[in-house]
Formats: C-alpha cells, sequence, structure tokens
C-alpha cells in the first residue's frame, strides 16, 4: 500500500527544555486531532539537560522524529537540519514554549494557497499580544527589524516571531542556502525568499511573552548586527550562488 503524502510537517528546536518538554504532549495531541497527514520533527541542538532522554522516551510513545546532536550549535542550525529532513508539502516551525498558540495553525492552513511562505506576525493591527516582553527587549526587537527591514530590503513586519511557515520548494532551496546559524537566521530566511522571488505573506497572531528566553543582553543583539553584515557580505561576494 503506497505511504500517505505528508501535508504539514512541524519543526520544533529545542535547547536544555527539561522543563517545558511535557508541551509537546499538547503538539501531539493537537496534531492528533486533525485530519491532514502530518509529521513532529524535534531538533535536540545539543542540550546538557535531561531533554534528549525525555524526548527519546516521548518517541517511545508516539509517531515523531528526533534529531539530537552533542554540541550547540544556535537555532537556525536546528531549524535548517529540521527543515532539510521534513517530507510534508509545507513546512512549519514553532518553538517549545508555544508563544504562539497551536489554534493559529487553523488560520495558516487557509492561507497556504496562496503564498510561498507565510509568517507570523505581532505587529498587524489584528494581532493580540497577550503578555508584551520587558520594555527593553521590545525596543531591541523594533530597531532589529527595522536595521533588517533597512540593510536587506525585505519588507515585512515581523522577522522574530517564532511561527513561519514554507512550501517545500521553497524551504529546500532556502535552507540548503542558509549560512548563519543563531539568531539572524530568520532574518536570512526572509532575504533569500526575496532572493529567489518566492511570494511572502503575513497573519496577524496572538502572541504570549515567555520570560524564560534563551536571549542574552547584550551580546547576542551584537551577534545579531554581526550576522546581518555577513548576509550582505554574503550577497556581495556570490557566497549563495555557489552554494548547490
Amino acid at each position: 500500500m503506497p505511504k500517505q503524502k505528508i501535508y504539514l510537517s512541524l519543526v520544533i528546536p529545542v535547547f536544555n527544555e527539561a522543563n517545558r518538554i511535557h508541551k509537546l504532549d499538547e503538539v501531539i495531541s493537537y496534531m492528533d486531532k486533525h485530519n491532514s497527514i502530518k509529521e513532529i520533527i524535534v531538533v535536540n541542538d545539543g542540550s546538557k539537560d535531561n531533554t534528549k532522554h525525555l524526548l527519546f522516551n516521548l518517541k517511545n510513545k508516539h509517531a515523531i522524529k528526533i534529531i539530537s546532536y552533542n554540541k550547540n550549535m544556535g537555532k537556525g542550525f536546528a531549524i535548517k537540519k529540521g527543515v532539510l529532513s521534513a517530507k510534508g508539502t509545507h513546512i512549519l516551525f514553532i518553538d517549545i514554549d508555544l508563544s504562539t498558540p497551536l489554534s493559529t495553525i487553523g488560520t495558516l492552513l487557509k492561507t497556504i494557497p496562496n503564498f510561498d511562505i507565510i509568517i507570523g506576525t505581532r505587529k498587524n493591527k489584528m494581532a493580540k499580544v497577550e503578555q508584551r516582553q520587558p520594555i527593553l527587549r521590545e525596543w531591541l526587537g523594533r530597531g532589529f527589524t527595522l536595521l533588517s527591514q533597512i540593510l536587506l530590503g525585505v519588507h515585512v513586519t515581523d522577522f522574530t516571531c517564532g511561527f513561519k511557515c514554507f512550501s517545500k520548494k521553497s524551504a529546500k532551496k532556502i535552507f540548503l542556502h542558509q549560512t548563519i546559524e543563531r539568531w539572524s537566521f530568520d532574518s536570512e530566511a526572509l532575504f533569500l525568499a526575496k532572493k529567489f522571488n518566492y511570494t511572502i505573506g503575513e497573519i496577524p497572531v496572538v502572541w504570549r511573552n515567555d520570560p524564560h528566553t534563551k536571549v542574552k543582553f547584550p551580546q547576542d543583539i551584537v551577534i545579531s548586527v554581526l550576522e546581518l553584515l555577513k548576509i550582505m557580505r554574503n550577497n556581495h561576494f556570490g557566497v549563495y550562488e555557489k552554494i548547490t
């Protein structure tokens, strides 16, 4: 009997998330209640706590795919590993904290036919931010978005919301060419989407800040800006054309 086509692949990166792995039960339950054939891929990005052990215990009970490696490489690297292994006709990545509720997937599925790439935005007037970030983080996020818009020429309202969906065709090409392994991978992915002429749509999301962020100030902000400059340099020197 031929295998059924997977419509939606869900990629979730994790790093030292032993205290939040239980949220995967909610993800699995939600996905099981919906008709589309799906796969869940969890990428363990070199966790040093009990995350890996908990993931493999979960895998014994549920049909999820786990990618695990020993060295922490960064969220961008983890997403790339998950995306390139995904089999779905559409590939969505989300954060383990579920800051964007799973019910947003319903809105996403209605919008999928219209764009190659769909990203969640907290900046649309229809979006609802139930718990805001600390004011410094919010200002820095706005500054990073503005800088990404100016330097990369990509005019989306929210670069860093952890809810993004790609068609299989766009995902495989974009993430094959991805070079940024840490925080600015979103900006690079959207820059490559523009470069390769893929269409990008935005949907407003409900969002709640999780105070247990992995972002470290100010070092990660400095790294993110340097990564934006790397994207510009890569493009100037034809790096993305050389990757096959």
